[in-house]
């Protein structure tokens, strides 16, 4: 038997340590919260993209009684862009959640569904996506999905 270790490298920092730029996404993606439709959850997430051409679209995620019939924010900020830049990969997503209270003090990553869709539109431009996932007490930054989604299936098995 032979065992493989898997590394995620995160670089993580206070919200005062970005660039004016990242906290301009994430705000955008902290306010998108406001939008959510989560009458079941009362767990608000709200996701921005900033495009290669420097347009950010946002998106929120959106319960349904039917639990699986809902979307999550990540999924739904990078359809629309996809939908509507079909031509602009994606530079850097951000990602924030919120209870009824109060923003999370810790960052939460994305769902493996989110996960697979950013694996596939990384794969779609050929480039990396960087993610930046708040909290109140720290961001995360991620360089690629790959780095949350090791061992990932992209496709290219079927080739």
């Amino acid at each position: 038997m032979k065992e493989l270790t898997i590394t995620a490298v995160l670089n993580v920092y206070k919200f005062e340590e970005l660039t004016e730029a990242d906290r301009t996404l994430l705000q955008a993606a902290m306010d998108a919260t406001k939008r959510s439709y989560a009458p079941y959850s009362k767990f608000s997430v709200g996701a921005a993209a900033r495009l290669n051409n420097d347009v950010i679209v946002t998106g929120t995620n959106q319960e349904n009684a039917a639990y699986p019939s809902g979307l999550c924010a990540e999924r739904t900020t990078l359809f629309y862009a996809n939908s509507q830049y079909p031509d602009q990969a994606v530079a850097t997503l951000a990602v924030a959640a919120r209870t009824e209270r109060d923003f999370l003090d810790a960052p939460i990553p994305p769902c493996g569904a989110c996960r697979q869709v950013i694996l596939e539109t990384e794969k779609r431009f050929n480039q990396p996506m960087r993610i930046l996932l708040y909290g109140k007490e720290e961001v995360y930054e991620v360089k690629s999905i790959r780095d949350l989604l090791p061992l990932s299936f992209d496709g290219s098995e079927m080739e």
